[in-house]
């Protein structure tokens, strides 16, 4: 673990092992942290508080514009890394940590941006002044089908302001972290300002940094249900909270879209990171019109997707992150072909040529799904295409907005007007008009309803940090 600068073991001196979910292979340890060890990293990041968030903002630029450079400079080492631990194609895991690193860029350029304002006053001998001032000690608790990306954009953001930070990483990707942090102390953060504390059990981790006075902000990506009980939890300290939840994004296929166009963006959005994202479509509504030429070209694309170790030349879909998601994947799909859905590709656990020892399920697509299924309601989190007819365009929006989630949202259509009533109509935060790619470090991420509150990215994304500061001024 990393607390007020050095390199440290658990104070019970405990570890936990670190597999490949490709291959089953131990490929690490890293101490096994408890409540104590999570409240020693709070009184670090207290501790480095006052000097750091006293610094200017150029200076917090510089640091994080040095951070982005190394970043680049050891992409290849992180991007393999990332492919070991957590399983995804090493194009997919290069591409992560492009992604990652534009955060740090970004908010290193937003840092010089902070400024205040003059307010006016009814009174002609009175002037108010505004400004902007880092909320205090952060503590962030990311997942890990994103285990670099998930970190800048909650850091680079967090040091821009003037926080300190304490993070606790997903248990299934711990070395991914130890890495970036090796990143941000070379490029000069000071000691204390960020610490990683790591655990196998992160219950105790959380009870900490949700009742423990100094942390002022609590950040989380991860699962609707833990999300809830941290913001709960963080509600009673009335700390700040912004959460990313889970997601069960629909992709509407409207009658005037090219539907084999529309079927290639689902394939490639859908099956990316084995369909581990929360912006993954989970519900492919296809007009009756265009649904064969779609559910063909669905077909034809998943079946050319190869499954396997993410460092082997030509693989599209790595491993799952442990049996329980292979379980789950495996028991939405038995349940929908129980109840009428068609399997025209995949459907079955992948055992072959040594997939055994990994977590894999073979792409796959469901037909003739109905809202009596588990998958057309409960989000999947792995590489399942649920494809769901539909015959009225005016009932497609209230199918769509039919869940208790609200991050992402797709629609395909040649028609602005649609197009424009679409992303009007639609009760999700991010919405993909034509495009399969609707994030970046610029724009704000975030849901709606239970995917989340607050916004990462974009200039909404270093507010998360900020509290607001008047003074009244007498001229007398």
């Amino acid at each position: 673990m990393f607390i007020a600068g050095e390199w440290i073991e658990a104070r019970s001196g405990a570890t936990f092992e670190v597999t490949n979910p490709a291959t089953g292979e131990v490929i690490g340890h890293m101490p096994d942290g408890g409540a104590d060890d999570a409240r020693d990293a709070v009184a670090a990041a207290d501790d480095a508080f006052a000097p750091w968030s006293t610094t200017t903002a150029f200076h917090r630029a510089d640091v994080l514009m040095k951070a982005w450079e190394l970043m680049n400079e050891r992409a290849e080492e992180l991007a393999r890394l990332m492919t070991t631990e957590q399983g995804k194609p090493l194009k997919a895991a290069r591409f992560e940590v492009g992604y990652a690193a534009d955060f740090i860029r970004w908010f290193a350029e937003e840092a010089r941006r902070l400024s205040g304002q003059w307010l006016p006053s009814g009174r002609p001998d009175q002037r108010f002044l505004s400004v902007r001032q880092p909320v205090g000690v952060v503590a962030a608790v990311t997942p890990w089908n994103y285990p670099i990306s998930m970190l800048t954009r909650k850091m680079a953001p967090a040091l821009a302001a003037g926080c300190t930070m304490v993070l606790k990483p997903a248990e299934a990707t711990p070395l991914c972290a130890k890495t970036v942090y090796e990143v941000f102390t070379d490029a000069g953060v000071p000691p204390g300002v960020i610490n990683l504390v790591t655990a196998n059990d992160p219950a105790p981790i959380g009870e900490v940094f949700t009742t423990d006075p100094r942390v002022r902000k609590l950040t989380f990506t991860g699962s609707t249900a833990v999300g809830r009980k941290l913001a709960a939890a963080a509600g009673a300290s009335l700390q700040r909270v912004s959460v990313e939840l889970g997601g069960h994004a629909p992709f509407i296929v409207y009658p005037d879209a090219d539907p084999e166009n529309a079927a290639k963006g689902a394939a490639a959005l859908k099956f990316l990171n084995s369909g581990q994202a929360c912006i993954s479509p989970n519900r492919l509504y296809v007009h009756r019109d265009a649904a064969d030429a779609f559910v063909n070209m669905l077909t034809k694309r998943v079946a050319g997707l190869v499954a396997g170790n993410g460092m082997d030349e030509g693989v599209g879909v790595g491993p799952l992150v442990n049996d329980a998601a292979v379980d789950k994947v495996a028991a939405q799909v038995e349940d929908a072909r129980s109840k009428g859905a068609g399997v025209p590709v995949g459907g079955h656990r992948l055992t072959e040529n040594s997939l055994d020892k990994g977590f894999f399920y073979a792409p796959t697509v469901l037909t003739e799904v109905t809202p009596e299924m588990t998958v057309y309601r409960e989000e999947t989190f792995g590489p399942v295409a649920p494809v769901v007819v539909y015959d009225d365009v005016n009932e497609v929006i209230e199918l769509a907005n039919d869940t208790h989630y609200g991050l992402a949202a797709y629609v395909y259509t040649d028609s602005m007007k649609t197009a424009i009533g679409a992303f009007e109509a639609l009760r999700f935060g991010i919405i993909g008009i034509n495009d399969v790619n609707p994030t970046s470090a610029t724009v704000p991420f975030g849901g709606m309803k239970d995917s989340g509150l607050g916004r990462e990215g974009g200039h909404e994304g270093l507010d998360e940090y900020l509290e607001t500061k008047v003074a009244g001024i007498s001229l007398r």
